[in-house]
């Protein structure tokens, strides 16, 4: 399977939470996918969803799942030591690790040598590391979600990009009703 593929899966497990999804080429596939006021849509922020999405499970009590990339975790690794030491239940941390930069022409990351994010995550201090297979990232995501506790699922998968169109909403807007969707 590819990313597409995944979210098409996992469209409805996502309906009823706040979602931060990485720039580029997955924000498009999920905008084409299934959009809804509830998706953040990062838009040249590479590497910051996993960041963003912390801060937004640490101010609020609704779930809140962060699509994210093997290559964007990798530009920011970071994070992982702050959300192992402060993330809160609500957070899942969802990296899509297909081996390379999509959104940038398929490049290969390191994780298709040596590099293993989950491993990364668990050194990092991440208590609830859960690492998948594409075909069963939604029976993990759905357990992750009825879990209630910081999770980092990280999904091996194929690497491709589905041809999606750009996402045609001013950010303003996107930011906007992602708001009105955190504060209902």
């Amino acid at each position: 399977m590819i990313r597409s593929e995944i979210l098409s899966e996992i469209a409805p497990l996502l309906r009823d939470q706040l979602v931060v999804c990485n720039i580029g080429i997955p924000s498009q596939e999920l905008h084409a996918i299934d959009d809804q006021p509830s998706n953040f849509y990062m838009l040249g922020t590479m590497g910051l969803a996993s960041s963003i999405g912390l801060g937004l499970a640490l101010a609020q009590p609704k779930p809140v799942v962060v699509i994210d990339g093997d290559g964007s975790v990798l530009t920011n690794l970071g994070t992982l030591p702050t959300i192992g030491n402060n993330a809160p239940p609500n957070y899942i941390l969802m990296i899509i690790d297909n081996g390379s930069y999509g959104s940038t022409g398929d490049q290969p990351t390191y994780t298709v040598k040596k590099t293993c994010l989950a491993g990364m995550a668990r050194a990092a201090g991440c208590d609830r590391v859960v690492e998948v297979q594409d075909v069963d990232t939604g029976a993990a995501l759905k357990q992750a979600l009825e879990a209630g506790k910081a999770t980092v699922l990280v999904v091996k998968c194929d690497s491709g990009n589905a041809k999606m169109p750009v996402i045609p909403l001013d950010p303003v807007v996107i930011r906007d009703r992602f708001m009105k969707a955190v504060q209902a």
